[in-house]
């Protein structure tokens, strides 16, 4: 039997107009494929429990958007999340919005849907802002998107482009340059720049190595568990342009200690303050506690005499 069409359906042009655009169904989740190189990470943390609770207490209150492929699976446009939650939860269909688009229009709408999320790791970042550049370069010219096709250095009046996409996310076009180097990093130094134990500036200096010096600084990082400084990862670049970088070299350039890198002592003063004489200031309560470990210092020295 055929279906009515939506022309069929509605009297008016505005009626058949609104019944095309909206196009949201329960779509069998196990119909839905991921989006390819999907830049954001999907977590199983305090957020993701946040969000299945609130699922199960009120359902999908966003629908998630998909597109339909040419096999006649879709694929996750936006709602990465929602969908993982749902499996969680059990549940055996997503409600989606489907929409028309072409794989570069995806792309765009991927990364602009996710821009608003309170948390993103800065690689995952980089990643979106490359996806996101790499398609407005393909589709040329729009006057909707950009005034001029994106290069591949992102400089001159490619410059404009990246201002644009800047100003949708408030990020400014260095940073999004700076964020886009972060791709260009091997695994584990993007895992410690999101992490927080790699700042942004060096790790972007870092980037312009070849991934053999790369893993050299992975390396010297594990064994000493110290991480450059952009002064420290600025001279190691210089070394690699000029051709004269080597482990060694790198060992050299990351072997001096930084100030935030000094071990801190931290005790509880609470815990000690009972075995200070009271009315002692500060001072002298330094000088009892230091007199008192020297004392201990020279007690163990005596045991381990003895012991021999």
């Amino acid at each position: 039997m055929k279906l009515p069409s939506v022309d069929d359906l509605f009297s008016t042009e505005e009626q058949r107009q609104e019944a095309k655009l909206t196009k949201i169904y329960d779509i069998p989740i196990s119909e839905i494929d991921d989006f390819p190189d999907h830049p954001y990470r999907v977590l199983d943390d305090e957020d993701m429990q946040a969000l299945m609770d609130s699922i199960s207490e009120r359902g999908v209150i966003t629908p998630a958007m998909v597109h339909k492929k040419e096999d006649g699976r879709y694929e996750m446009i936006s709602g990465h999340r929602r969908k993982r939650a749902c499996e969680r939860l059990g549940l055996e269909t997503l409600r989606c919005e489907v929409v028309e688009v072409s794989r570069d229009e995806a792309i765009i709408l991927m990364v602009d849907s996710n821009s608003q999320r309170s948390e993103i790791a800065p690689c995952d970042k980089g990643r979106a802002y490359k996806m996101k550049l790499d398609a407005l370069k393909r589709q040329g010219q729009r006057t909707d998107l950009t005034s001029t096709p994106l290069g591949e250095k992102l400089s001159g009046k490619d410059a404009t482009t990246v201002s644009r996409v800047g100003n949708e996310t408030g990020d400014s076009a260095t940073q999004i340059q700076r964020y886009i180097r972060l791709t260009y990093l091997v695994p584990e130094l993007q895992e410690f720049v999101d992490e927080g134990k790699i700042k942004m500036r060096p790790a972007v200096e870092l980037s312009f190595l070849d991934e053999e010096t790369q893993r050299d600084v992975v390396d010297r990082i594990d064994e000493t568990e110290a991480f450059p400084s952009h002064d420290q990862a600025i001279r190691i670049r210089k070394a690699f342009d000029a051709g004269e970088v080597d482990y060694d070299r790198v060992t050299d350039i990351m072997a001096e200690e930084k100030p935030n890198q000094k071990q801190k002592f931290k005790w509880s003063f609470d815990r000690i303050r009972q075995l200070i004489p009271r009315g002692y200031d500060d001072q002298r309560a330094e000088d009892y506690v230091v007199k008192a470990l020297e004392y201990y210092g020279r007690y163990l020295q005596r045991q381990r005499e003895q012991a021999r």
